[in-house]
């Protein structure tokens, strides 16, 4: 009997690579905040403004999970008031041509299904 290779991230399992991939992107927030961070460096105020909707408890969650998971880096410096800025890890930068398919494919997909 043969054993299906599993992958594990986090302490999770997952049954294939491309499902280990996209729970990096579960989350409603997630890829938002990925796009943002694609553009540029960003402060933490700077996301609250732009993402339309999220609150400040899950703006924080969703940064700490993506910080876990080694994507995005979160630069503390000494300074008062507390100054912190969010980056992509070089793993991070990794998701940009990835997330570029995606936008195109979505755009895509709507322009599809709405001349339906």
């Amino acid at each position: 009997m043969m054993h299906q290779k599993m992958y594990e991230m986090n302490g999770k399992q997952f049954q294939c690579p491309i499902e280990l991939s996209v729970s990096i992107f579960a989350g409603k927030w997630k890829t938002t905040i990925i796009c943002e961070l694609l553009e540029e460096k960003k402060r933490y105020g700077e996301l609250k403004r732009n993402i339309v909707g999220i609150t400040h408890k899950m703006l924080a969650q969703q940064l700490r999970e993506l910080e876990e998971a080694g994507i995005i880096h979160r630069q503390v410096y000494p300074v008062t008031p507390p100054k912190v800025e969010y980056t992509l890890t070089e793993l991070g930068e990794g998701l940009r041509p990835i997330v570029q398919h995606l936008q195109e494919w979505g755009m895509y997909f709507e322009s599809s299904t709405s001349a339906k």
